[in-house]
């Protein structure tokens, strides 16, 4: 699996390491539903829902599908999805960019459909805004992440999950069109991408 030159310096440069103690306890219950299917020789299918599917959910998709690349654990597909469908935030797509993935957008439409590659023979994965329910996403035998608080509580059903696990991460939206905005979304997906790098890092093949 060769990920991109650039994407590999960032996935080094993250400490694992330093997730705290909490976050880790946050973090077991995915690292278990991993190692459950991987150890069942399953496919494992993760869906990470946020409200309007336009920030944390599409990172937290995207970066757990490269975790799952970087570590070589197999038939691992990720999804995402909102309680509501809006469009992926273009400062998503810079943040990810800059870090080494490369992104295409394929339709401008109000709610754009983006290729994110984070190597050249994997397949693309496809982003834009869908409700979480959406014919993209699986109906059955997924992990239901829930990214934030809003979508955790206003959704007390997922229909089709198997397991439903809250690992919430704060908004990047709170800096829209201010100053720190580019600072505030990149520390957020290294966050994510640090978080995600320690489950898939604790997986027994």
């Amino acid at each position: 699996m060769k990920i991109y030159e650039s994407l590999r310096e960032t996935i080094a440069s993250l400490k694992p390491e330093d997730v705290t103690e909490e976050r880790k306890q946050t973090l077991q219950p995915l690292v278990a539903y991993i190692q459950e299917k991987v150890t069942a020789k399953e496919e494992i299918r993760i869906n990470f829902i946020c409200t309007h599917n336009s920030r944390r959910s599409h990172l937290s998709q995207v970066w757990a599908q490269t975790m799952a690349a970087h570590f070589e654990i197999a038939n691992v597909f990720c999804y995402s999805g909102g309680t509501e469908a809006t469009a992926l935030f273009p400062v998503v797509a810079e943040t990810l960019k800059e870090t080494g993935f490369q992104i295409q957008t394929l339709s401008n439409e109000n709610n754009p459909v983006y290729s994110i590659k984070y190597s050249d023979n994997e397949h693309p994965i496809i982003g834009f805004s869908k409700k979480l329910d959406d014919a993209f996403n699986p109906t059955s035998g997924f992990a239901a992440i829930m990214t934030c608080s809003q979508a955790d509580g206003g959704c007390p059903f997922i229909a089709g999950a198997e397991k439903r696990i809250p690992i919430t991460f704060d908004d990047p939206k709170a800096f829209d069109g201010t100053p720190q905005q580019a600072e505030k979304y990149m520390e957020r997906s290294m966050q994510i991408a640090t978080e995600l790098c320690y489950v898939f890092s604790q997986i027994n093949l």
